[in-house]
């Protein structure tokens, strides 16, 4: 995850590296996830954009210093 080796892990880091699994499942490549592609097979579309900013959602709430990264403790920690 952490791509520049500084021993923390930006938002576009954490982007890049939890995006995979919708690239993934992307097997049309067009920035959907349709039905078909969800897990389970079945629900509501989710666009590229949309899962980002879950992703982000979740960075900002798992960096509980607030200071823009996220160390190993903090990715370690429970969800919040």
């Amino acid at each position: 995850m952490d791509r520049d080796g500084d021993g923390r892990v930006g938002l576009e880091e954490y982007l890049a590296w939890m995006s995979y699994g919708f690239d993934q499942r992307d097997r049309n490549g067009d920035g959907v996830l349709d039905g078909d592609e969800l897990l389970g097979g079945r629900g509501q579309p989710v666009t590229r954009l949309q899962h980002r900013a879950a992703l982000a959602e979740r960075f900002h709430r798992q960096d509980a210093d607030g200071d823009g990264y996220l160390s190993a403790r903090e990715l370690l920690a429970p969800p919040r």
